[in-house]
Protein backbone atom coordinates (compact mmCIF):
# COMPACT_ATOMS: atom_id res chain seq x y z
CA UNK A 1 0.00 0.00 0.00
CA UNK A 2 1.30 3.45 -0.85
CA UNK A 3 2.38 5.82 1.87
CA UNK A 4 0.51 9.10 2.16
CA UNK A 5 2.18 12.15 0.64
CA UNK A 6 3.73 14.38 3.27
CA UNK A 7 2.82 18.03 3.52
CA UNK A 8 5.17 20.37 1.66
CA UNK A 9 7.42 22.13 4.16
CA UNK A 10 7.39 25.91 4.41
CA UNK A 11 10.77 27.62 4.33
CA UNK A 12 11.59 30.46 6.71
CA UNK A 13 14.55 32.72 7.33
CA UNK A 14 17.91 31.92 5.78
CA UNK A 15 16.57 28.77 4.06
CA UNK A 16 13.85 30.80 2.32
CA UNK A 17 16.36 33.47 1.26
CA UNK A 18 18.75 30.88 -0.23
CA UNK A 19 15.89 29.13 -2.01
CA UNK A 20 14.63 32.36 -3.59
CA UNK A 21 18.15 33.29 -4.64
CA UNK A 22 18.76 29.90 -6.29
CA UNK A 23 15.38 29.99 -8.07
CA UNK A 24 16.07 33.46 -9.50
CA UNK A 25 19.39 32.40 -11.05
CA UNK A 26 19.09 31.35 -14.68
CA UNK A 27 20.88 28.14 -15.56
CA UNK A 28 22.80 28.34 -18.81
CA UNK A 29 23.22 25.32 -21.05
CA UNK A 30 25.37 24.94 -24.11
CA UNK A 31 23.91 24.19 -27.52
CA UNK A 32 25.26 20.65 -27.22
CA UNK A 33 23.62 20.11 -23.80
CA UNK A 34 20.33 21.46 -25.15
CA UNK A 35 20.48 19.17 -28.19
CA UNK A 36 21.20 16.16 -25.95
CA UNK A 37 18.32 17.06 -23.62
CA UNK A 38 15.87 17.53 -26.49
CA UNK A 39 16.98 14.28 -28.13
CA UNK A 40 16.40 12.34 -24.90
CA UNK A 41 13.00 14.04 -24.52
CA UNK A 42 11.97 13.14 -28.06
CA UNK A 43 13.04 9.50 -27.61
CA UNK A 44 10.94 9.19 -24.46
CA UNK A 45 8.01 11.01 -26.09
CA UNK A 46 8.01 8.57 -29.02
CA UNK A 47 8.28 5.61 -26.63
CA UNK A 48 5.27 6.89 -24.71
CA UNK A 49 3.24 7.38 -27.88
CA UNK A 50 4.09 3.87 -29.13
CA UNK A 51 3.26 2.41 -25.72
CA UNK A 52 -0.08 4.22 -25.58
CA UNK A 53 -0.95 3.08 -29.10
CA UNK A 54 -0.05 -0.53 -28.24
CA UNK A 55 -2.12 -0.25 -25.06
CA UNK A 56 -5.16 0.85 -27.11
CA UNK A 57 -4.61 -2.11 -29.45
CA UNK A 58 -4.26 -4.53 -26.53
CA UNK A 59 -0.66 -5.39 -27.36
CA UNK A 60 1.43 -6.37 -24.33
CA UNK A 61 5.22 -5.99 -24.75
CA UNK A 62 7.28 -9.12 -24.00
CA UNK A 63 8.96 -7.43 -21.04
CA UNK A 64 5.59 -7.31 -19.19
CA UNK A 65 4.72 -10.43 -17.24
CA UNK A 66 1.04 -11.30 -17.15
CA UNK A 67 -0.64 -13.87 -14.94
CA UNK A 68 -3.40 -16.12 -16.18
CA UNK A 69 -6.65 -16.20 -14.24
CA UNK A 70 -6.37 -20.01 -14.01
CA UNK A 71 -3.46 -19.87 -11.51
Amino acid sequence: MARPIKETPILFGEDARRFRQRMSQKRNESAEERADRLEAYNVLKVALEVGEENKRKGIVPPCIVTLDDDN
